[in-house]
């Protein structure tokens, strides 16, 4: 057991770190061929993740560089998501014991009328956009006559997102925060999207830049681990945008991030600081930053840094303690479009006791369902 009788849990959600295709992902209008991890590695020649490898990333997919000739010596398998949904709302929620049986409302045409009306009536001048698409392209696209007329750009996803992009120079950040509270208000059935998602940015035309200030307003869950956690005293404290994932529910404490470097520096604070508990990450820079902008070689180059990170959360880990990296869904950069892509998604758990291979595990809920094995709740 850790010091006092007492685990600690660090859980690091390597945002669209897939590893192999869904048997449904045609249904989600996914090629049979989506593999986040594997194909980055692939398309680069190989990846080095020396420590990936020792854990046993390795017999989890075949990862080019990464091999599988020893055995883990953590406990590693694929989950096989059940909701239905390759959105991050949905398999958060997942690995806290929710499962996603009806599909939040996506908008492959942009948002109807009456919805679009109701948004102009908070801000007071219609948006411009009302399309899917990439962040960065639209902002590109719309960012000087959104300076020039006020307007914000409101834009979709694949997923259940109602985005509202506006510089910082031209809205103040509490008001762009101010018109995305009242659209998550606004926005009921039949129009409940998962997710509001302020998204802020800076630059001039031909150089904008998103900033670290985007907020996410969502749904709130319905019960999870995290508040069986919370009432049986055991403190979840959140990095980056957990917190706004599960609209704060369970969350004892929360710190936002600027990259997955600065995260991983919360955490090992956390750890150092905590005796009990649940230290919860996300780590969004793959998706974000890598994943949403077919980024091969960034994507590699974050997963490398990660590894390179991984002997001083190792270092924290104390007998009774757990270290796991899982994900939430895959966004393959090697595949057409900008969108996510419906994957198995890694189980690493390193510490409790556990090392092996797990096969296919079904459900992202094993996650939650070790959690409160190791912190001492019992699975309901």
């Amino acid at each position: 057991m850790a010091a006092n009788g007492m685990p600690r849990i660090l859980t690091f959600v390597m945002d669209s770190a897939g590893v192999g295709a869904l048997p449904d992902a045609m249904a989600y209008h996914d090629g049979p061929n989506a593999n986040t991890v594997g194909n980055v590695a692939e398309r680069l020649g190989g990846l080095r993740l020396p420590n990936f490898e020792r854990l046993g990333l390795g017999h989890i997919t075949a990862v080019r560089g990464v091999s599988a000739s020893n055995p883990p010596s953590a406990a590693v398998g694929r989950l096989r998501e059940r909701s239905k949904g390759k959105d991050t709302i949905t398999g958060h929620w997942e690995m806290a014991g929710v499962v996603t049986e009806v599909p939040f409302p996506t908008y492959p045409e942009g948002f109807p009328p009456e919805v679009v009306e109701q948004f102009t009536a908070i801000v007071g001048k219609a948006p411009l956009g009302n399309v899917p698409a990439s962040g960065t392209e639209i902002i590109a696209e719309l960012g000087e006559e959104h300076q020039r007329t006020g307007r914000p750009i409101l834009y979709t996803s694949a997923d259940s997102v109602f985005q509202v992009a506006a510089h910082e120079e031209t809205v103040p950040l509490a008001t762009l925060y101010d018109w995305c509270e009242r659209a998550r208000a606004m926005l009921l059935p039949p129009h409940e999207v998962n997710r509001v998602i302020a998204r802020p940015f800076v630059g001039s035309p031909g150089s904008y830049a998103r900033t670290p200030n985007r907020r996410d307003y969502a749904i709130p869950p319905p019960p999870t681990v995290l508040d069986r956690l919370e009432r049986q005293g055991v403190p979840v404290h959140a990095v980056g945008k957990i917190c706004d994932i599960y609209s704060g529910h369970g969350i004892a404490s929360s710190v936002r991030v600027a990259d997955n470097g600065e995260a991983i520096d919360r955490a090992l604070a956390l750890a150092d600081a905590t005796d009990h508990g649940l230290v919860f990450v996300n780590l969004n820079d793959f998706d974000t930053k890598f994943g949403h902008r077919r980024d091969v070689r960034g994507y590699g180059d974050a997963l490398a840094r990660l590894d390179a990170r991984l002997p001083e959360l190792i270092d924290r880990i104390r007998p009774g303690d757990a270290l796991m990296f899982t994900a939430d869904h895959g966004c393959d950069p090697t595949q057409p479009g900008t969108d996510h892509t419906r994957e198995f998604v890694p189980y690493i758990e390193y510490g409790s006791g556990v090392a092996g291979e797990l096969g296919i595990i079904d459900g992202l809920g094993y996650v939650g369902e070790r959690i409160e094995a190791i912190l001492g709740s019992p699975p309901r």
